[in-house]
């Protein structure tokens, strides 16, 4: 893949461009993608199609939003590290913006009732978004498995690790997940263990140490999250919630499921709910602090490695790692739901969270408007006096 493209796009059209993507981006990443390439592609002429998909193919390797990368990659293409920086900060900034707002909403200890009663039916329907994206992701990932047995047998167990650390451990996701990843690098590629045995050992311990508490560690969490999340937006759910909720004690099971919520109607990436987060660790500057550390990487990612993504969406390593990595994020994933579902208190939740999941699964309808109901029918719920504590 060659280097950016000297065309005569000049910054302010990038600025107008990407943050009108970064408004109206609602539906997670398979929206993103397609307003960059009606954008770049079909509109503009900016890139070929087959440069875009290249670019789709290589930030799919990387961790972290995938949808953000690709917004940051197809601005490098366009005016270099200066538009790279500027389109991915003005598509990440209006859904920031947003979102931090909701939090201060829905956080408040003095909200309304209505909209109590909304943040906990958008939170009840949270597991089927969980148990959905999960199955959604699937198909890509068995198909990389693809091929003799013993490497499908390997990728059951890489899912079903990352099910159990989902359910049950998700402090230890990230560690999970590196192994996974690594585990099956080695098997494809023993060559690699021969002088590294140690290198591939000690990082997910290194990666899984906690930190003591404070910034430090809304720091790390969001670190965790923007550097660490391989298989989609989605893995930062199963990454956030022990840290937010169990270890450092910064919300309540339900005000997660508020956050995942807000995450899911906003625009803009999904790794947006790191920001609820953050606000309800450290009020807006935690929010602020949250998003910078948890979006930094992907920056990183696609200023370092864009020149030599041709090379990356080639290599046998980097496939061989997804291939264990993303079948144990995925588990991951799916697994969270159990905690997450334990989390809905009340009777009619329940009922909420069951519609929820007929019509992400059973209809497979979309996201935003099925979270967008389920808080509609909860303040309903709360008009009707039902229990929200």
């Amino acid at each position: 893949m060659s280097g950016p493209q000297q065309l005569r796009v000049t910054l302010s059209t990038i600025a107008r461009e990407w943050s009108r993507i970064g408004v109206t981006g609602f539906g997670g990443p398979p929206a993103h993608i397609a307003l960059l390439r009606k954008l770049c592609i079909e509109k503009r002429r900016w890139l070929r199609a087959d440069e875009f998909e290249d670019g789709i193919a290589a930030t799919s390797l990387l961790p972290g939003p995938t949808s953000t990368q690709l917004a940051i990659f197809c601005a490098w293409r366009l005016r270099g590290w200066r538009g790279a920086v500027l389109g991915g900060v003005c598509f990440i900034l209006p859904g920031l913006v947003i979102i931090l707002g909701l939090s201060a909403l829905f956080l408040a200890h003095d909200a309304p009732r209505w909209i109590q009663g909304a943040a906990a039916g958008a939170g009840a329907g949270v597991p089927a978004v969980a148990v959905s994206a999960a199955i959604g992701l699937l198909p890509a990932s068995w198909r990389r498995a693809s091929g003799a047995k013993v490497r499908q047998a390997r990728w059951i167990g890489y899912l079903l690790a990352g099910v159990a650390s989902g359910a049950i451990a998700g402090q230890y996701l990230v560690l999970v997940l590196l192994a996974c990843g690594l585990i099956e690098t080695a098997i494809q590629h023993p060559e690699l263990s021969e002088g590294h045995g140690g290198l591939l050992a000690g990082l997910p311990l290194a990666v899984a140490a906690p930190a003591a508490g404070g910034l430090s560690a809304l720091v790390w969490v969001a670190l965790k999250v923007g550097a660490f999340s391989f298989g989609g937006g989605f893995v930062i759910i199963p990454l956030m919630q022990h840290d937010a909720v169990i270890s450092y004690h910064w919300m309540t099971s339900a005000q997660f499921l508020n956050a995942v919520a807000l995450g899911q109607v906003t625009p803009g990436p999904i790794v947006q709910t790191v920001a609820v987060v953050g606000y309800a660790a450290g009020g807006l500057a935690g929010g602020l602090l949250a998003s910078f550390v948890a979006f930094a990487p992907s920056f990183v990612f696609v200023l370092a490695g864009a020149p030599h993504f041709d090379r990356l969406r080639r290599s046998g390593h980097a496939q061989a790692f997804l291939t264990g990595a993303g079948a144990c994020a995925i588990g991951g994933i799916g697994g969270v739901a159990i905690p997450l579902a334990v989390s809905v208190a009340h009777l009619w939740q329940i009922g909420i969270t069951a519609l929820a999941a007929l019509w992400l699964i059973g209809w497979r309808k979309g996201v935003v408007a099925g979270l967008v109901g389920c808080g509609a029918l909860g303040a309903v719920a709360a008009f009707a006096h039902a229990p929200l504590s």
